[in-house]
């Protein structure tokens, strides 16, 4: 099982989010991961910095980083624009891009709005999904956010990965009887004992909010 880790993007510069990649590359781990979000939810008085040109800075600082956003809302942009700004990174990065995607849900809607953006519905923003994600699935990994029933399904008859956030270990398992799946989430109070059993029930990656620890990833990596 892979390990990543979300970097600290809700910040006026990318100083800590930078070192936090360095911290990571030092450790051995294998990605970090940036959200997509014009500011902190619920928060519109503070910034955000944006996913794509954070990771790009840290695809030529690092070469053995994994990198994506977590995840890319199709909305915000145009299929055609989410599609171009993933092959500029892979071009950064080749090998090492995860285009992981998401449809959005009612939490960001006041983010769309602000910026006069469309307000699909759910059914308009799967169509969206699936069109950015057959366009991506030749060529770079393609993980979608998981959500009801007919988001995961589509995932599944793309075969593309699905990205769970903060389910328990069972529910992954349950999940991966179906299909590769990975997990993402806050920091766990036992960090070890969470990251066992993900790696039990079939996770691909575990990535986990900015606040862990990266020596205890390290020392779990270490131990397996």
């Amino acid at each position: 099982m892979k390990l990543g880790v979300l970097l600290p993007t809700f910040r006026e510069g990318a100083d800590d989010a930078l070192a936090r990649a360095d911290e990571v590359a030092a450790a051995g781990l294998d990605g970090v991961f940036a959200y997509d979000h014009l500011w902190p939810m619920g928060s519109p008085e503070r910034p955000s910095l944006a996913p794509f040109a954070l990771l790009a800075a840290i695809a030529a600082r690092h070469r053995d980083l994994w990198i994506a956003p977590l995840v890319a809302r199709v909305t915000l942009v145009g299929t055609e624009h989410l599609v171009r700004q993933f092959t500029t990174l892979s071009a950064l990065a080749p090998g090492r891009v995860i285009a992981a995607l998401g449809t959005g849900d009612h939490l960001g809607e006041a983010e769309n709005r602000a910026y006069g953006l469309d307000a699909l519905d759910a059914a308009g923003r799967r169509m969206m999904l699936r069109d950015a994600a057959q366009a991506l699935r030749s060529w770079l990994p393609v993980w979608i956010g998981a959500g009801g029933d007919a988001t995961n399904n589509m995932a599944r008859e793309l075969g593309v990965e699905i990205n769970l956030w903060d389910y328990d270990p069972e529910r992954v398992a349950q999940m991966a009887l179906a299909g590769p799946v990975n997990w993402a989430g806050p920091v766990p109070s036992d960090l070890p004992a969470t990251l066992d059993g993900l790696e039990r029930a079939g996770a691909t990656w575990a990535v986990f909010s900015p606040q862990v620890s990266i020596d205890e990833l390290r020392e779990w990596r270490v131990s397996r």
